[in-house]
């Protein structure tokens, strides 16, 4: 791997101009690949990650030696690193993309004209998909191995801090292409860490990129929504709401609110912000939040909330527009469904909330009235992720309403085309 000193930028452009050329060349054959290929590929990638288990728990050694050093957070860490249960985790994903039915050629829709003309919509492969994430290497496999389900070739560029593991994972899917006789190129990994490469990836590569996939935080995003020249696939923030209505069953919200936050305090879909029914202050409010003191989350309010609970620390406005990731929470009182709403549509980055509630009326104004990709019924935010959908995996949650909303799976990396069969109309 290069570093950020390596080269000069010349070089980087040449570099990402080259992916990019082989990327574009890879694609088509991608697109026409068998869905019986595409699979002998996907399970040769995860037995070769299975495999060589002990070189990526190495290379990932490397990198959280290098993230402690370089004081990367306890959530950053925890994102970076790998170990045996999680690696065999990436395996397990990919051979349930593999298992996935192929998407390509699905007939979407199909109608008949007056005229006797006979429509389809069918469904295609993307064409060249750049991936831009920040310190998850699974997203390496979950990224290489969705774009080739979809028939796309991808151009993968991991943060800085798991390049080491990236590359490790990467060999293995490069490993799994030459096993089924498709492209090595149509999986490609960025390998040197300079920020110009993002750079390049957000130009297009020459016309070689057709969608950018940013996957990380608030600064990558916005990064990506105001540079990119080609279609973005937008993942803000994750500051993801719970909230406990009057008719909620006390122990389920005690459950779902320690699970949704301290089950893993640093991804996207944990809760950030507990939001609790006035009218149930006096029973259920105390309880909640001692749960999730006793996890060990720390917890910051308002002013009511801390009346009633004094452990908590003061919250500020900044609180409400925070995603932690980590074991903090801040918890406000609101007056019923109508006051949730009120504060999610306000402070909320549209990606997950849920609602704990017996009352039907509640759940459904709820689930009407917020404008968020995922919204869940007594169940944890932390369901919100394209495995526990049964997508096999996915490549983020996107938040725009564009294209794709909510996991990015197989389906959402395809785009489409109509065919048209006549017996030799000619229009008038």
């Amino acid at each position: 791997m290069l570093n950020m000193n390596e080269g000069s930028r010349q070089d980087t452009v040449a570099l990402m101009a080259e992916l990019g050329r082989k990327a574009r060349a890879a694609a088509r054959p991608l697109a026409i690949a068998t869905a019986e290929r595409k699979h002998a590929a996907l399970v040769a990638m995860a037995e070769a990650i299975t495999r060589r288990e002990q070189e990526i728990l190495d290379a990932n050694a490397l990198d959280m030696a290098n993230g402690e050093e370089a004081g990367l957070s306890s959530a950053m860490l925890d994102r970076l690193k790998l170990n045996a249960q999680r690696i065999r985790a990436i395996a397990d994903g990919i051979r349930a993309i593999a298992e996935l039915r192929d998407p390509v050629g699905d007939v979407i829709a199909e109608w008949d004209r007056p005229n006797g003309l006979h429509i389809e919509r069918v469904r295609t492969p993307l064409g060249v998909v750049g991936v831009i994430y920040e310190s998850r290497p699974n997203v390496t496999a979950d990224a290489g191995a969705l774009c080739l389900k979809a028939g796309n070739a991808v151009i993968l560029r991991g943060g800085s801090d798991s390049l080491n593991s990236s590359g490790a994972i990467h060999a293995c899917l490069v490993e799994g292409l030459k096993a089924a006789g498709l492209p090595q190129d149509a999986i490609q990994l960025v390998p040197l860490s300079d920020r110009a490469a993002v750079g390049e990836m957000l130009k297009g590569l020459g016309g070689s990129i057709d969608v950018i996939i940013p996957r990380g935080g608030r600064s990558l995003v916005e990064r990506v929504q105001s540079e990119a020249r080609v279609p973005v696939f937008a993942h803000l923030e994750g500051i993801c709401h719970l909230y406990v209505d009057r008719s909620a069953n006390l122990d389920m919200a005690v459950k779902l609110a320690v699970n949704a936050k301290m089950r893993r305090t640093g991804i996207c879909g944990a809760a950030e912000t507990l939001l609790v029914d006035r009218a149930v202050a006096s029973t259920h409010l105390v309880p909640v939040l001692e749960a999730l003191r006793d996890a060990g989350c720390t917890i910051r309010a308002d002013d009511e909330v801390r009346a009633a609970f004094p452990d908590a620390e003061p919250a500020t406005e900044q609180d409400w527009r925070t995603e932690y990731l980590d074991a903090i929470i801040s918890a406000k009182l609101v007056d019923g469904v109508a006051g949730a709403i009120g504060h999610i549509e306000t402070y909320s980055s549209h990606h997950t909330e849920a609602i704990v509630a017996e009352d039907a009326a509640a759940v459904e104004k709820f689930f009407n009235e917020i404008d968020s990709a995922i919204l869940l019924h007594n169940a944890s935010t932390q369901f919100a992720d394209g495995g526990e959908f049964g997508m096999g995996a996915e490549i983020g949650i996107a938040t725009g309403k564009m294209h794709a909303r909510g996991p990015v799976g197989v389906e959402q990396l395809t785009s489409f085309k109509y065919r048209v069969r006549g017996s030799g109309q000619v229009r008038s």
